[in-house]
């Protein structure tokens, strides 16, 4: 039995790119300790895969942890009985058949209006006037929220995405976070007598019929926001980038793969770093100790490019099998809107504005960033159509 190895980490460079230091940690010591962070960070895809499924020991149930705290305790924290039937209450909005049938269309609107209005302006960042305006678009309609603006929508989402990864404890990021969460308990309250439960797709609609209380209706609008809204806003600009970066627009067009182009993408940069987790009992793993209350990061964005697993994992490939790739989680946790995510960018958001927009290109290949660790997007997408 061993301490876990400690990697120290210049936080600064970690947040603007991780992969050189997950890269180092999977070669040298997969499972280590970062001071920085005070966590442990599980980096090898295979433990990944298997240590996220043990939720008797690796809990999701995190009382102390910032997305409880500052979200509530949403269906994402919570294991075993009370997962199961909180997840299977939403089911109804969020199955492969909902999505396939109900949403798609929707989504399709959004997507032909937001194409036409940006249409004429023949340039621009397109992560803002389209990846960031679909998406909000799209999730107001899957959380009920119509009377949220699409441009509030983004703003509380990434508040509080940044107040969950805010593990270095600024009290400034603290404060906007539950600015952003009293703005959604205020929608919700102004919303939820409007509600139609007996006809309505939306998340709020089929909670309230499954008789959920309020503060289970208010913790799980915003996980579904919190992963709604940022995640496929940078999974639909990233897409778009690394389609056009890589030259791939002509042979998407023909051979319509956009999901395996979303898939890739999601590997090869992952916009869901990471997810948290909390040792319930004194375990050993791999000849490693955790201890009750450790705090652990299991590293998808790690796993995603572990070398035993992926070929050539740093470079991205259009033709790779990303079968073992778990940019949507494994086991219990298993993303929730997976289905939504994958309608509304594989079938929807990426064809439509490929097709629509043939002269679509990057303005300038070298000016284009990434940046984030636990969760990752591209920080501007200029283009010209």
């Amino acid at each position: 039995m061993k301490d876990k190895p400690i990697h120290n980490i210049d936080f600064y460079n970690f947040k603007h790119n991780p992969y050189p230091d997950l890269k180092e940690m999977r070669s040298s010591n997969p499972i280590c300790y970062v001071p920085q962070v005070k966590a442990t960070m599980i980096c090898d895809r295979d433990s990944i895969y298997e240590c996220e499924k043990n939720t008797d020991v690796f809990s999701s149930v995190q009382p102390q942890g910032l997305m409880t705290i500052l979200m509530g305790q949403n269906m994402m924290r919570k294991d075993g009985k009370d997962h199961f039937e909180e997840r299977k209450t939403i089911f109804k909005t969020i199955s492969p058949k909902t999505s396939r049938d109900h949403w798609k269309s929707k989504f399709e609107t959004i997507a032909d209006n937001t194409i036409n209005k940006i249409r004429a302006i023949k340039s621009g960042d397109l992560l803002t006037l389209y990846a960031r305006e679909l998406s909000a678009e799209c999730l107001k309609l899957v959380t009920g929220l119509t009377n949220m603006t699409a441009t509030e929508m983004d703003r509380v989402s990434q508040g509080m995405i940044d107040g969950c990864s805010n593990y270095t404890g600024d009290s400034h990021v603290e404060q906007y976070c539950n600015n952003c969460t009293e703005s959604i308990d205020a929608h919700i309250n102004e919303i939820i007598g409007k509600v139609n439960i007996n006809t309505d797709f939306s998340l709020i609609s089929t909670m309230l019929k499954g008789n959920l209380s309020a503060d289970q209706i208010s913790a799980n609008i915003k996980l579904a926001i919190s992963g709604g809204q940022n995640e496929p806003r940078d999974a639909i600009a990233g897409c778009i980038w690394a389609a056009l970066n890589f030259e791939l627009k002509e042979l998407l067009l023909e051979k319509k793969n956009w999901d395996q182009l979303f898939n890739e993408y999601c590997r090869w940069m992952s916009p869901i770093g990471m997810s948290p987790r909390e040792i319930a009992k004194d375990y050993s793993y791999k000849n490693i100790s955790f201890k009750k209350g450790d705090r652990v990061f299991l590293m998808f964005s790690s796993a995603n490019r572990d070398e035993k697993v992926f070929t050539d994992a740093d470079k991205f490939d259009l033709e790779r099998d990303c079968s073992k790739s778990i940019h949507f989680g494994a086991g219990p946790h298993y993303c929730a809107g997976a289905s939504i995510a994958s309608t509304m960018i594989s079938l929807v958001a990426l064809p439509k504005l490929f097709s629509e927009l043939p002269k679509l290109r990057l303005l300038d290949k070298d000016k284009y960033n990434f940046d984030g660790w636990a969760f990752r997007g591209i920080t501007a997408l200029e283009c010209a159509w």
